[in-house]
């Protein structure tokens, strides 16, 4: 406010003296046109050599005189003095191109400066000069004025600004301090919610809103982060209590313990956490947003080979791969895919009835730019409402599909967080196995043509 306040007064300022300047020269040129005017009048009646005597004039603050070339006077108006020229010889050198020049008023019997031109006239022979002088009572009267004006309004409009400006800014910057004041609050704990939104619609309601939708995402991040710090910590406690279980019966027994079994045991454990682990830190990077490499364009992978290869690792029954007719390339990472198809698998034969088929279509029916790869299985399935819910990490469901000693709910979070980097969709259906309610987990990955990716777009939302 100080600041703008000085650089406003500096402003009008530097406007009143050129404001007043500007007035002044104006006049001035006013004053010299009128004098002029008045000295062609008289030169035209001394070129005719018809000059009276005493000279006329309009007004008591103008002196005429009529002098030869020896600067004696010929012809004067009635106030002016007959005998002494208005101008010397220097003054009157001074007055050539139509110029006028300043005199005190007091030599020629007039108040204030006066201002003084010179227009020659007469025949050759008999040169003459009309001295024409005029005072600048008035103008200087006239800038006087306007100086006390802009001496006394300038500061009055300056305080009736600066006031108007506090006003205006303290309106503006009062829903600022809400919003400072709520905010302060809300990182204090004192309250939760949100900030005050102003009711009028500029830019500051717009932060407000901007900023509760900030808090929002806050929050949720936050709450996802306790629920999943909560959750990771309960995962990895069931392994480490069921290893300090053990060690702790096998000491008690001593020599009695069968150390192999309970190293197999404790195998199985720590296997079991350092694939929680993994999973973990592969979400984590995902939250993260930490880039992977990304495989060159012209290394396709062939999804028939890979889920044939994958398939292997289970016993044929219940994994069963359909016939697929013909080759089913892509472009991505082979181990991410593959990391892909293991975590439908473990999950379908866990929940299996009888049957796990897998099927990879070239191309998807229903998008030629895709291919899709699905896993059904004739398990107790999942409800509807439920199907978009179990991508989310360490979901627990209240039917069959809940999770048993093999998974930690994780495996379907992170198959969507991998086919979502090779721009593909993951969603689950009803499945055609035939043999009960079942699930169908459809996989969409970008076609490749010829070693180059033929479409590549966002992924697709799933459907709820």
């Amino acid at each position: 406010m100080v600041i703008g306040v000085a650089g406003l007064a500096a402003g009008l300022a530097v406007g009143g003296v050129l404001l007043v300047a500007a007035l002044g020269y104006a006049l001035e040129r006013t004053v010299d046109t009128e004098a002029f005017k008045t000295a062609d009048a008289v030169a035209i009646l001394a070129n005719e050599n018809a000059l009276p005597d005493p000279l006329p004039v309009a007004g008591a603050e103008v002196r005429v005189q009529v002098i030869d070339a020896r600067s004696r006077i010929t012809a004067a108006s009635i106030n002016a003095d007959r005998l002494v020229p208005m101008l010397d010889r220097d003054q009157l050198a001074r007055t050539g191109d139509r110029n006028g020049i300043y005199v005190p008023g007091r030599q020629l019997g007039l108040t204030g400066p006066v201002r003084v031109v010179a227009v020659p006239a007469g025949p050759p022979e008999d040169p003459k000069t009309v001295l024409v002088a005029k005072s600048m009572t008035d103008v200087t009267h006239s800038l006087k004025l306007v100086r006390t004006v802009l001496t006394v309004g300038f500061p009055l409009l300056l305080v009736l600004l600066a006031v108007v400006a506090w006003r205006v800014i303290g309106a503006t910057l009062r829903p600022v301090e809400a919003l400072r004041a709520g905010a302060e609050e809300i990182t204090g704990g004192a309250r939760p919610g949100q900030l005050p939104v102003p009711a009028s619609h500029d830019e500051i309601h717009r932060l407000a809103v901007t900023l509760n939708g900030m808090l929002d995402r806050l929050e949720s991040a936050r709450v996802r982060q306790r629920a999943f710090v909560a959750d990771a910590a309960h995962e990895l406690r069931s392994p480490l209590a069921n290893m300090r279980t053990q060690l702790e019966v096998a000491q008690h027994l001593g020599g009695r313990t069968d150390w192999p079994l309970v190293a197999e045991d404790l195998l199985a454990d720590t296997k079991r956490l350092s694939r929680l682990v993994d999973d973990l830190l592969l979400l984590a990077r995902a939250d993260d947003g930490v880039p992977r490499p990304r495989r060159a364009v012209s290394d396709p992978v062939e999804l028939v080979e890979l889920s044939t290869g994958v398939a292997q690792r289970y016993p044929s029954p219940p994994v069963r791969v359909a016939p697929a007719a013909g080759p089913a390339w892509t472009a991505g990472d082979p181990d991410g895919l593959g990391r892909v198809l293991a975590n439908l698998l473990d999950n379908a034969v866990r929940h299996a009835a009888s049957e796990v088929v897998l099927t990879v279509l070239a191309p998807d029916p229903a998008d030629p730019g895709f291919h899709l790869v699905a896993v059904s299985d004739d398990g107790p399935g999942i409800r509807p409402a439920d199907r978009d819910r179990v991508f989310d990490r360490f979901t627990r469901l209240d039917d069959a599909r809940t999770r048993d000693a093999g998974g930690a709910g994780l495996g379907l979070a992170i198959v969507r967080e991998l086919v979502r980097r090779e721009g593909g969709t993951v969603r689950l259906a009803d499945s055609d196995t035939g043999g009960g309610p079942g699930l169908r987990v459809e996989v969409r990955l970008p076609a490749v043509s010829g070693g180059v990716r033929t479409h590549r777009h966002h992924p697709r939302q799933l459907p709820p």
